[in-house]
């Protein structure tokens, strides 16, 4: 595994480096938005680590800039208590989000699990094209087209909307659908679902008719409802 780590806070960067070099991961370090844009765009890596207060660009606008041409996977690190950037960081695209301080063994938790559904995804691609009222979903191409155009979605919205499909018509309970799409379960609190699924939804649309396609069964889980259901 190959990272991008982008924080100003040089201490917390060697902390973190040298954790997860000790676990076998190779880390380039950057301090600035501009610089963390520019090499997440121009090297390969399996993910970034994003803190949001960064000088020179927001990890906020860094991410908005590279969900433009990239989908890389991004773990943001926001202060802790500060709901509204974690909001906003899955809304724009991020895959997970840590509050700082963080601690090192939890923060590799979550880059695994990221890059396990990452992987899990890759692996799942086939020839194999499924096709459900006006969606297209090209498994080969990792895309999903609506009304032959395509949506950006990001890593989680697709696996969230392949994982809802595949049990087309069911209920799936919220954290069966945050175990096989997002390769982890929920923690106490935890929003990061809820806020794909909004993600997904407006990326979506409702159907002709104005019915919604992601059912929340209150209290249970959640369904995706095809247009002649």
């Amino acid at each position: 595994m190959k990272i991008l780590l982008v924080d100003d806070d040089q201490e917390l960067c060697e902390l973190l480096a040298r954790y997860l070099v000790r676990e076998g991961i190779e880390v380039d370090q950057v301090h600035t938005g501009p610089e963390g844009l520019k090499q997440g765009l121009a090297k390969s890596y399996d993910a970034m680590i994003l803190d949001i207060m960064l000088p020179g660009m927001s990890g906020l606008d860094v991410l908005t800039e590279l969900r433009k041409s990239s989908q890389l996977p991004v773990v943001m690190l926001t202060a802790k208590g500060d709901e509204m950037d974690r909001i906003v960081g899955l809304e724009i695209g991020a895959d997970d989000y840590l509050p700082k301080p963080c601690n090192p063994r939890e923060l590799l938790a979550r880059l695994r699990a990221v890059l396990r559904r990452t992987k899990t995804d890759a692996k799942a691609k086939t020839s194999g094209v499924i096709e459900i009222d006006e969606l297209v979903i090209d498994h080969s191409q990792h895309q999903v087209l609506k009304n032959d155009e395509a949506l950006e979605l990001t890593v989680t919205e697709y696996n969230i909307l392949n994982t809802l499909i595949s049990h087309l018509g069911k209920v799936v309970e919220k954290n069966q659908l945050a175990e096989e799409a997002m390769s982890r379960s929920l923690t106490l609190f935890d929003r990061s679902l809820d806020m794909h699924l909004s993600n997904l939804r407006k990326k979506l649309g409702s159907h002709d008719d104005g019915k919604a396609r992601i059912k929340t069964i209150r209290g249970v889980g959640y369904m995706y409802i095809s247009a002649d259901a």
